[in-house]
Order: structure tokens, then C-alpha cells, then sequence
């Protein structure tokens, strides 16, 4: 009886992927890639011999889980906690995320209904003589006051949930636009502080974060910075007050949540 000849094969070398080839995968930008290497996020394996980042198969697939984080509005700390977690088992995860997104395309498919069901609506306008619609079926999808429910449960018995509500009560169009004209501003010299290299502990992005805090105490309810440390916890935490922010740029939020707490450290 021969034995076989044959030797165990040995795994092929890894192969290692160009920073700029991982963004033409991904569609994710080299800056915010070399972004996520900065805070520890996403690591590459190895460098070349001229420095260059390289990338393994396990950091791309690591990076599909990030971004389908993201896409339900997860801060980067919030991923970061939970790649660190060492009970966490990522199959379990990936399963987790796939059904909190199936759950996100459900939601969206019934708002989208309902506004075929508007735009129907348009198009053959109700007479004196039709039958009156199924107007619940305009509203399928939407949920308006969650999120008002949730804040009044988060802040509701505070001074400056009273503060602000009185506030706001007083303001009328005028008011709104200047409100966030002066917000887009902000932000947006923010987003440019950030493009510029400039960390958030730089002079020019804590004056940007003392603007935003001086923003929230004059718009909405007396910030102080302890008050204002407070906000940065809850931009990173929150998705829909991140992706807020981040209209102005990629997770922004998280740059401006760092400027708050270094605005907010006392002098030396």
C-alpha cells in the first residue's frame, strides 16, 4: 500500500493592500482612513520600506464592520468599545448589525410608501365627492415624538430643559435662521480647523469649541464648560446629534467633542 507523496500545501503570504487601494474598495477617503490609524481605530498590519501604509484582508473586513456601524449612526467610540470588548464574539455582532439595518431598511421602505402614497395623492386631488383617504397611511414609518419623549425623559426636570423650552417657544423664523446660520458657521470653520491638520487641542480648535459653547448659552440654556463636557459626552454617544455634526464633515462630531474637553481643561 503506498503512501501518498503529497506535502501539506502551506498558506499562500498575506497579501497587503495600498492605503489608496483600500479607499477605491471602500469608498472611504485616505484622510478619514489615516484618521482611524490615528486613534487607534484601524491599525494596518505593516508599513513598506518607504513608510506606506499596507492593509491585510483582516483590516478591510474590519473596516466593512466599522462602516455598517456607522451607517446606523454609531459614534467611533462607541465601535472602538466594542472591537476592545474581549467577551464580544463577532459573529454574533455582524448578526446583530445585520438585523438592526434590516430593521433601519423596513422603517425606510414604510416612509417611502407613504410618500408614494402622498405623491399619489397629488396627482389625483381629493374632490368634494371622493372617498376620504386612509390618511393614517401618510404617517406609516415616521415616529415624531420618540425622540421628543426621550428627551423629555433625559431632561425634562432640569432648569435647562425649562430654560431652553421657554426659549424656544419665543422664537419665530427670523430667529431660526440666524440659529443656524450661526450653527453652519461654526461647524464649518470647525471642518476647516480640522482640514488644516490641527489637533483638537490646538489653540485655534478649542477658540472654534468656547464659540459653540457661547452658541448653546445664548441660543438654548446657560452652558457652562462642565455643562458643555456633558454635550461632547452626548455627541459621541447619541448617533442622531452626531450625524448632525457630521453633515459638516466625517465624524466631525468626535473632533468637536475632543475641542470641548480640551477648551474645557483649565489652564496651566
Amino acid at each position: 500500500m503506498s503512501r501518498s507523496t503529497n506535502k501539506p500545501r502551506s498558506r499562500d503570504p498575506v497579501r497587503f493592500y495600498r492605503i489608496r487601494e483600500v479607499a477605491r474598495l471602500s469608498g472611504v477617503t485616505v484622510r478619514t482612513l489615516h484618521y482611524y490609524d490615528e486613534c487607534g481605530l484601524l491599525v494596518p498590519r505593516a508599513r513598506s520600506a518607504k513608510g506606506y501604509r499596507l492593509y491585510s484582508g483582516a483590516e478591510i473586513l474590519k473596516l466593512q464592520e466599522i462602516l455598517a456601524q456607522r451607517a446606523l449612526g454609531f459614534s467611533l467610540e462607541a465601535i472602538r468599545q466594542s472591537f476592545e470588548n474581549p467577551g464580544a464574539d463577532r459573529r454574533d455582532a455582524l448578526r446583530e448589525l445585520r438585523r438592526e439595518l434590516l430593521e433601519r431598511l423596513r422603517q425606510n421602505e414604510r416612509m417611502l410608501a407613504a410618500i408614494d402614497h402622498r405623491l399619489a395623492l397629488m396627482e389625483d386631488p381629493l374632490s368634494e365627492t371622493a372617498d376620504e383617504p386612509d390618511w393614517s397611511r401618510l404617517f406609516d414609518g415616521f415616529e415624531p415624538e420618540r425622540y421628543e419623549a426621550e428627551a423629555r425623559m433625559r431632561w425634562g426636570g432640569t432648569r435647562a430643559w425649562k430654560i431652553a423650552q421657554d426659549r424656544i417657544r419665543r422664537y419665530g423664523e427670523t430667529d431660526w435662521r440666524a440659529l443656524k446660520a450661526e450653527q453652519a458657521q461654526i461647524l464649518s470653520e470647525l471642518a476647516a480647523t480640522r482640514e488644516k491638520g490641527l489637533p483638537p487641542s490646538s489653540p485655534e480648535a478649542m477658540a472654534v469649541a468656547e464659540r459653540h459653547r457661547l452658541f448653546i448659552d445664548r441660543w438654548f440654556y446657560p452652558c457652562d464648560p462642565k455643562m458643555h463636557v456633558g454635550l461632547a459626552d452626548l455627541y459621541e454617544r447619541d448617533a442622531r446629534f452626531a450625524a448632525t455634526i457630521n453633515r459638516w464633515g466625517d465624524n466631525l462630531s468626535s473632533y468637536l467633542s475632543a475641542s470641548i474637553r480640551n477648551n474645557a481643561r483649565p489652564p496651566r
